[in-house]
């Protein structure tokens, strides 16, 4: 296995020794790319005339060393159009977006009175006020050390340019060190403007160390990998239990004031809120939250207002709580009990994750307006109600939210306390469905159809088959369990789980990205990782009693996840170790050892460098093949979105004469891929445009350059030359103007126009350039086909057992079953042509 961990996408020594006229084996960059550090070695070129002619030209020409296999031009790639960043959101319409995390973030956290001292003192029976008072100082001092400080205060601030949940964390992490367990990460992917992040600076070695550490040590990269897949796992597995026991604890109090209903009918009409609750999430999270919002704002009113009215009614000296002695006495005397208690506490928390997981559907902003203004306020207001009343009647901790609420306002309450119940569920829904979306994005998680519900917020998706798999478990769970007690001996473990997943990844990016004083950083796992393993001991107790069933649910998800991303690591190196040789297409010569006919072929992979080995199984089996050949990349970046004038790279593959090239299309794991496929064609044959004139140009100036017989740039070139590590041939030519030169005017390109010869000012005349566009066109009025592999993963015959099972079973399985290649990249059944290939990994 670290065989092939090590396995790069580098070509052959013999393909790096070729050169061939019209090839592109060098990258024309921007000179903003060059190291600003270094000193430019015509600094002193020359007198001032030709410091003047030539000098500003000179500091823009920048070529970079040969390297094997780069691109010639990042053809969309223009610095400084960074259109596709959100403008801060006016105040107005950020109260608009945190009234709507009402209905989908803190649902959850909102409908958590309902079952926190039911649970709690089913574990410890109420002897004195004593007991009361250390368990509402608990549950209000993890409200505000948890949620509060670490989410609200810190975790929120660790989001990936406005995503968040574990997958945010890993990805961001990801563009710090290489950690990816998929090794096609290039330079010009780090040029992306979502991309470009503050590197550890060589004076922070701790930074520096760290990320060696990571990039060096694979068992490192996969304990990384499995830690965010067993994070994912639970939130999934929150997504299940959620619903499960929201739903059950508000249905339940039709116990107490309907005699004849028993548990039976308690579960049929769980039931039906539940189906009811996943068959409107198609609509999308903008419409469910715009209509859910209200109702949470009015039952977190609710709760806020009965709380005042049970504090002032029954006894107001419940403050007291705020004095954290309390809670030292509620051990002191319960001892093993308040322990065990301590997973019904623990409960209060529920949904705080959804905060962060939710985080694309809004806003940082959003988010911790709501809580702090909002969220907050009525939970303490509602436990202290709650704790009042039981101080006065401490018989009714079965039933203490119903009991607790006036007579004449049962009904009302009751009715608002499903709706939140169904609300509740909202939050942990989405926060499934985005992390699943992350995960499959990141090559973590089988392909599934994704429905964008939202044009204006593309974070708002929904994913029918997770959908239906919810609703399913949620039915599953409360048939069997039929107790709220039981099921929140499961959601304990949930929750605790996730949360220590989030504080450490979080703890990594404040070594590693924000580079914390070293005592600050580990301050933040010492204190709120202790109070999480504390918790954590405390639900661990509860395993035979429910608390298996996350965990079930935990090992399946997080068996699935990593299978499938070992199996595309395997299937990835394998394409790496099979491409085709260079010399053997140049042994063919540009007829490909075939018959060329007018059209474009796409030929979809994986690779981002070398030609792919299914390239060759379309030449042996089809009688002829196409007059210009682009080989197309679908490739996922570690970033939210990739703007659209930074998506696609493209390079030359072959000669001229070969019309072969490559198109690598990059997208974030937030970007939507919906492309028509007229539109997405016709982008493409733009972008090639684009690419050969700006390579004529390029080519066409550079040979000017090196004809001219300046003495004075000769000179200062050998000079400078070997100080800097460039030949002398290597001098430096622009990737393309700068859209700023065109907006400020045209005196920038007038003066470089001046300096350069008339020949190179007249590309569009090279006949070469022009047979290429006609050649280009004519192919392009044939029509585009769509040359697709239909790949067979199959373990080699001396692979050890455990990996044939794994490989040639379990990942064949899910590949049979997940979204095919062909919906999946959005291409037209009737332009397809595949050809069958076995990888043997």
């Amino acid at each position: 296995m670290e065989e092939e961990d090590t396995i790069t996408e580098s070509s052959s020594g013999r393909l790096a020794r070729r050169t061939y006229s019209g090839g592109g084996e060098s990258r024309w960059v921007d000179g903003g790319e060059v190291d600003s550090d270094s000193q430019p070695h015509w600094s002193s070129i020359g007198d001032d005339d030709s410091r003047g002619e030539y000098g500003s030209l000179r500091r823009r020409l920048v070529k970079k060393p040969k390297r094997v296999d780069s691109f010639d031009v990042e053809a969309m790639e223009i610095a400084g159009a960074h259109g596709h960043h959100s403008k801060d959101l006016s105040t107005w319409a950020t109260l608009a977006l945190a009234f709507q995390t009402l209905g989908v973030v803190y649902g959850d956290l909102g409908t958590s009175p309902l079952y926190v001292f039911a649970d709690v003192f089913s574990k410890v029976s109420i002897t004195s006020e004593a007991d009361v008072l250390g368990a509402l100082s608990v549950v209000m001092y993890t409200i505000a050390l948890l949620p509060l400080t670490k989410y609200v205060f810190v975790v929120l601030k660790a989001n990936d340019n406005g995503e968040g949940g574990t997958f945010a964390l890993y990805s961001l992490i990801c563009r710090y060190a290489k950690v990816n367990m998929l090794p096609n990460r290039q330079p010009a992917d780090e040029q992306i403007s979502s991309f470009r992040l503050k590197l550890p600076t060589p004076e922070f070695e701790r930074a520096l160390r760290i990320k060696e550490t990571l990039e060096r040590r694979s068992s490192l990269k996969t304990l990384l990998l499995l830690l965010v897949l067993m994070g994912t796992s639970m939130v999934i597995g929150d997504g299940i239990l959620t619903p499960a026991i929201s739903v059950m604890s508000a249905v339940s109090g039709l116990q107490g004031e309907i005699s004849g209903i028993g548990t039976g009918v308690v579960v049929v009409i769980a039931i039906i809120v539940l189906v009811g609750l996943f068959s409107i999430q198609q609509f999308g999270t903008g419409k469910v939250s715009f209509m859910f919002a209200p109702l949470i704002a009015l039952w977190l009113f609710s709760l806020g207002s009965i709380g005042i009215y049970n504090i002032v009614k029954h006894d107001i000296s419940v403050v007291r709580a705020f004095n954290p002695a309390y809670i030292y006495l509620f051990f002191k005397k319960n001892s093993t009990d308040a322990w065990s208690a301590l997973g019904g506490c623990v409960l209060c928390i529920t949904g705080a994750e959804a905060m962060f997981a939710d985080l694309g559907h809004f806003s940082v902003r959003a988010i911790q307006i709501a809580f702090t203004c909002l969220v907050f306020p009525c939970l303490l207001l509602a436990y202290m109600g709650q704790a009042a009343y039981l101080i006065k009647y401490p018989d009714s901790a079965e039933r203490i939210f119903f009991d607790s609420v006036p007579d004449v306002l049962f009904w009302p309450v009751f009715v608002l306390a499903t709706l939140a119940a169904m609300i509740a569920s909202q939050a942990m829904i989405s926060a499934t469905f985005s992390c699943v979306k992350q995960s499959m994005a990141l090559g973590c998680f089988p392909r599934l159809k994704i429905v964008h519900t939202s044009k204006r917020r593309m974070g708002q998706i929904y994913i029918p088959v997770i959908n239906w798999f919810l609703m399913t478990m949620c039915i599953v769970v409360v048939s069997i369990f039929q107790s709220t007690t039981d099921i929140a001996n499961a959601y304990g473990i949930a929750e605790v789980g996730v949360m220590m997943v989030t504080t450490t990844l979080v703890t990594l990016v404040m070594l590693l990205i924000w580079q914390k004083n070293l005592f600050l950083a580990l301050c933040f796992p010492l204190v709120f990782g202790s109070v999480e393993l504390t918790y954590f001991s405390a639900v661990l107790t509860k395993v035979l009693e429910g608390g298996w069933l996350p965990l079930v649910f935990a090992t399946i998800f997080l068996t699935t996840m990593y299978i499938w991303n070992y199996g595309s690591v395997l299937k990835y190196q394998s394409e790496v170790r099979e491409k085709i040789s260079m010399d053997f297409l140049l042994e063919l010569g540009s007829t490909l050892g075939t018959v060329r006919v007018p059209g474009i072929g796409l030929l979809y992979n994986e690779l981002v460098q070398g030609i792919p080995s299914i390239f060759g199984q379309f030449l042996l089996d089809l009688p002829a093949i196409h007059s210009t050949i682009v080989f197309v990349c679908i490739k996922y970046v570690p970033v939210p979105v990739v703007p659209q004038e930074e998506r696609f790279l493209f390079r030359r593959v072959c000669p001229k004469d070969y019309h072969m090239f490559r198109c690598i299309a990059r997208y974030g794991y937030k970007d939507i891929r919906k492309e028509d496929h007229h539109a997405f064609e016709q982008l493409l044959v733009q972008s090639l445009e684009i690419f050969l004139r700006k390579e004529a140009q390029d080519l066409a100036l550079e040979s000017n350059l090196n004809e001219m017989d300046l003495d004075s740039v000769s000179v200062s070139s050998r000079e400078f030359g070997n100080r800097d590590g460039y030949n002398n041939e290597e001098l430096r030519i622009p990737l393309m103007q700068d859209k700023r030169f065109d907006e400020a005017g045209t005196s920038a390109s007038e003066d470089g126009s001046s300096a350069l010869p008339s020949s190179v000012m007249s590309v569009d005349e090279d006949p070469g350039l022009e047979y290429e566009l006609s050649a280009l066109r004519e192919a392009m009025e044939s029509g585009f086909t769509y040359l697709l592999g239909h790949g067979d993963v199959r373990a080699k015959k001396n692979s050890f057992f455990l990996k044939k099972l794994v490989i040639n079973y379990f990942y064949a399985f899910l590949r049979r079953n997940c979204r095919a290649g062909t919906a999946n990249l959005s291409v037209p059944h009737m332009n397809i042509i595949q050809v069958g290939m076995t990888y043997m990994v």
